[in-house]
């Protein structure tokens, strides 16, 4: 049965091939917070590497590693799960590799065209070569066809292997989304002359492509680990799993309204935005705590008949846990309170914006993939039982209270933005440098770095702890299996 997966040394191709995705992710992730303490810097510090790694360039970097290690995890999560959930090997392994040394190839590049072109001449060749020049989506227009190379690559085998092995309601659901997700990118690489049109397929990208798609796909990454570390059922899982799909394709849609007025549509897509788009966590959240409840039961039952059904992955189960409510805080509450229309008007482009990216992201997508990390972990030294560690829990406690941190702060650095640059000056340009040169705001940005090394630590220890932590089990397992065979013999 598929319910009660077990934990053996990696026999199939897919799963060691999401092995090489996921190493190439964490150091993507760890560049993305060390380009992002740099920009923090420099935020209270504007000499510092001025001219020689200015501002624009850490951000630039910041914000595409983020996406792309992202992008990689993904990838690598459906590699890995894939023949538990179809019976099977994947169907081209041989080029699913060429497309990650293809895609790691063509990272790399252009992370150097960042780094030390930057930017062009206004010609159709910058377009090309150098940087597209939409934001969070910078990269130039070859890279942009040789990632849509590279998924489709990806979507064929995730496709053909499903449509030859086991048909689950979870992969079902993750085959008919990466069919979406693929599509949508195609929104960012096309240009209009009007700024306004193109605006519009801009934000089909940044926002419908996050809240759509990458939600749905984070939604089939829960099913799964929690199917797979509890042994949760599939009813109950794909039960919210079909909720979540009918939720995030109508209202992630909708929910991007609350970008439109500001790009010239008429006002109600205000309301509609602000309404749908705080709606979508919610069946992450019903199905985490649906499960938790059940397994409760379970274990209550089961330890009145002797025996109980354990966690068989601490470390992924606290990160999954993190993921639900971290989803809703990040994405629901941070992302409705300041998409209302009577507050949007005064909080839009200011640090509130960026406090419930911070929050969103991380609470809502990073979570998730370090979870599926740990499950790969253990899968490749054949742990059954893979239990949480002190650097787990300080890595836990340290990303955390960091991400937290920096929430906050810049939430009251966006406070002080609405209070003195948009309410009481006007939200001219004069406004905008005097609300930055205030204390609330200088010391706000003080904490944000103070709390992104705390989280630069975090990311440390969990980088150590996934390069030991399966070994030690392994060590211990193979330990008492061995003092068992001896004491049998």
């Amino acid at each position: 049965m598929l319910t009660s997966i077990k934990a053996n040394k990696l026999q199939y191709e897919s799963q060691k091939i999401g092995m090489m995705y996921f190493r190439v992710a964490i150091i993507l992730f760890g560049a993305q917070l060390l380009m992002g303490l740099i920009a923090a810097i420099q935020f209270l510090y504007p000499n510092f590497l001025f001219e020689v790694f200015d501002f624009n360039v850490a951000r630039m970097v910041h914000i595409n590693a983020l996406v792309v290690w992202m992008l990689y995890a993904m990838i690598g999560s459906v590699y890995y799960m894939l023949p538990d959930e179809t019976g099977r090997e994947v169907v081209a392994p041989g080029l699913a590799k060429l497309a990650f040394w293809v895609l790691t190839a063509a990272v790399a590049v252009v992370v150097l065209v960042y780094i030390f072109i930057q930017v062009g001449p206004g010609k159709e060749s910058t377009i090309w070569f150098i940087n597209e020049g939409r934001e969070y989506i910078e990269a130039p227009r070859w890279a942009d066809i040789g990632i849509v190379v590279v998924v489709l690559i990806f979507y064929f085998n995730v496709f053909a292997t499903y449509m030859k092995g086991q048909k689950t309601g979870i992969m079902t659901v993750l085959v008919a989304d990466l069919f979406a997700l693929a599509g949508l990118y195609l929104a960012g690489i096309f240009y209009t002359d009007n700024i306004s049109v193109d605006q519009y397929w801009w934000w089909w990208v940044i926002h419908l492509w996050v809240e759509a798609t990458w939600e749905v796909f984070v939604g089939a990454l829960a099913a799964y680990g929690l199917v797979k570390i509890l042994g949760a059922k599939r009813e109950i899982v794909e039960m919210w799993l079909w909720i979540e799909v009918l939720m995030l394709f109508g209202s992630g849609i909708l929910g991007l309204g609350h970008h439109y007025f500001w790009i010239g549509t008429p006002e109600y897509w205000w309301e509609i935005g602000a309404l749908f788009s705080s709606l979508e966590p919610v069946p992450l959240v019903a199905m985490f705590v649906h499960v938790l409840y059940d397994w409760g039961k379970e274990q209550g039952h089961c330890e009145a008949e002797g025996g109980a059904h354990a966690i068989n992955n601490g470390p992924a189960m606290a990160w999954i846990a993190t993921n639900a409510f971290g989803n809703f805080l990040g994405a629901g509450i941070w992302g409705f309170f300041h998409t209302l229309p009577q507050v949007n008007i005064y909080t839009h482009g200011t640090q509130f914006t960026s406090s419930h990216g911070h929050l969103a992201f991380f609470g809502a997508y990073a979570t998730i993939l370090i979870a599926m990390m740990y499950l790969g972990v253990q899968g490749a030294y054949g742990v059954k039982n893979l239990k949480a560690t002190k650097l787990s829990k300080w890595a836990i406690v340290l990303i955390v209270l960091g991400i937290l941190g920096m929430t906050v702060a810049l939430t009251i650095a966006g406070y002080e933005q609405v209070l003195v640059e948009r309410a009481e000056l006007g939200g001219t340009w004069e406004a905008y440098f005097i609300a930055q040169n205030l204390p609330w705001y200088v010391q706000a940005q003080g904490w944000r770095l103070t709390m992104g090394v705390v989280t630069f630590i975090g990311f440390v220890l969990l980088v150590v702890d996934l390069l030991t932590i399966g070994a030690k089990e392994a060590a211990e397992e193979q330990g008492s299996a061995t003092t068992a065979g001896a004491a049998a013999a």
